[in-house]
């Protein structure tokens, strides 16, 4: 299972997105409501309101395979919750996908996960990317870390993650039946 999580303020393109094409590929994935509360509602960066899949604590650990963590505001709550973190290092003990897209990628800087490798961030964020080599473009995949620079290269960040779980062939098909030029 893919988990996305989200917490109030994230952003909801860098959310929606590649939840949306990740399903549209056949890729298991819920989204996890980050909240005190235990709730499964969270509120995005512009007020969107969206219901979680799970929370937080319904989160099957034996299960993972790969974490997604989208940006805003929201990527502090992430950074600072306990049972995030652990989801994300069990995604990278087991070689899992770990995606993060505009100030999320520090998440992955700061607790080691970008040592030697290629990522990106959202301009300002590229001092916690501990240890990367910093690139600028629009989406970096170095194995399975795949970063993203901010909600206009959302749809490219959620092809990046097709391709790597699924196939490029599959991704492709996918850009051409959303009109992705």
């Amino acid at each position: 299972m893919i988990y996305e999580f989200l917490a109030d303020g994230f952003e909801e393109l860098e959310a929606i997105a590649p939840l949306d094409l990740l399903r549209r590929a056949g890729v298991d994935v819920q989204s996890v409501a980050v909240c005190r509360a235990g709730g499964k509602t969270v509120t995005g960066s512009h007020s969107i309101v969206v219901t979680c899949d799970i929370a937080l604590d319904e989160v099957d650990r034996e299960a993972i395979e790969g974490v997604i963590l989208p940006g805003g505001p929201g990527h502090a709550k992430l950074a600072e919750s306990g049972d995030v973190l652990e989801c994300v290092a069990v995604a990278a003990k087991r070689g899992g996908l770990l995606a993060a897209i505009c100030a999320a990628p520090c998440i992955l800087g700061q607790n080691g996960y970008l040592k030697d490798r290629r990522a990106c961030c959202y301009p300002g964020y590229e001092k916690d990317l501990f240890g990367a080599r910093v690139l600028h473009d629009p989406v970096v995949r170095h194995g399975s870390v795949i970063t993203s620079r901010g909600a206009g290269t959302s749809i490219p960040f959620a092809l990046a993650m097709i391709a790597y779980l699924k196939s490029t062939e599959l991704a492709d098909k996918i850009a051409g039946q959303i009109q992705c030029v």
